[in-house]
């Protein structure tokens, strides 16, 4: 999606021996379809259509809340871009961009991963400079498991009143606004300790349960079929020496270690967690978690 939408902008790509070759003279507006509202592809369109002559029309764009912010950084250096939050977005192609000074939206699936944090550890937790629209989805879940999530102006409050959980009946990951593919892994490790059956039915991406079999390691019940993962709630986890598979998986694994019997060694945090979240681990610690990074 993202070389065929570049393509009918005019620009020549071909693809060979694992490489793909990129030139251009001139870029020109088109109307483009994407066959699934991807957040890259949408993103990538735009930042080319915004020096392309003439009017680009985006079709089944993605509506996440980061291509609302982009537009909004993009039109405040010059360029004409409107539409962003829907699923048509139309560009107008500019060649006068300037300077600007952009404050970026908060991280939604970061801040979602610490509510799961709280869901599964127990406790109170507040989250700072977060919009609450941004996360309706996992407040959602999280209120269905039984936790107690509270709104204040750009906070939320996350409370755990020291009970277990209950199961989730059905996640099924979505585009914006449905529930995100990358709050699963974290979604799932709070399921693993939760009272009855959550059933996780993933529809974004392809191999996306890659923790779980880590998580089995950790004492979990899930069984997966396909795109479907069926996870039994189990008492408690206990701690053992797992690996992160991908980045949100790491975060899942995390979570599970949290609330684990023992010790929880993680392995290949720099490849996979250290991507997505700013010193966990020391965040974590200043609320309460016993938790260091270490070389081993």
């Amino acid at each position: 999606m993202h070389l065929n939408g570049l393509k009918k902008l005019g620009a020549h790509i071909t693809e060979s021996h694992g490489y793909i070759y990129c030139e251009c003279s001139k870029l020109v507006g088109a109307d483009i379809h994407l066959d699934y509202p991807s957040v890259g592809a949408t993103e990538n369109i735009m930042l080319a259509a915004v020096a392309a002559k003439g009017i680009t029309t985006i079709y089944n764009a993605a509506k996440e809340p980061e291509i609302v912010d982009l537009q909004d950084f993009l039109n405040k250096m010059g360029a004409k871009v409107g539409g962003a939050g829907s699923s048509t977005i139309k560009v107008e192609g500019t060649s006068k961009f300037g300077n600007v000074e952009h404050k970026i939206i908060s991280d939604r699936i970061v801040a979602g991963t610490y509510m799961a944090a709280a869901a599964i550890a127990g406790g109170d937790l507040v989250i700072d400079d977060i919009d609450s629209q941004h996360v309706r989805p996992i407040m959602a879940k999280l209120i269905e498991s039984g936790c107690i999530v509270k709104e204040y102006e750009n906070k939320l409050e996350v409370i755990n009143p020291n009970k277990r959980l209950k199961a989730i009946e059905v996640i099924k990951t979505l585009p914006y606004p449905g529930f995100p593919t990358d709050m699963q892994a974290q979604m799932m490790a709070v399921a693993s300790v939760a009272k009855g059956t959550s059933v996780f039915i993933e529809t974004v991406f392809e191999s996306r349960y890659k923790q779980a079999e880590e998580l089995i390691k950790m004492g979990a019940n899930i069984r997966i079929d396909s795109r479907t993962a069926v996870v039994k709630g189990v008492k408690k986890l206990t701690g053992a020496r797992v690996t992160a598979r991908d980045l949100r998986g790491g975060a899942a694994l995390v979570l599970a270690g949290l609330a684990a019997e023992g010790t929880t060694v993680i392995d290949n945090i720099k490849n996979h967690i250290d991507r997505g979240y700013d010193r966990l681990e020391v965040k974590l610690k200043k609320i309460g978690a016993d938790i260091q990074r270490v070389n081993v």
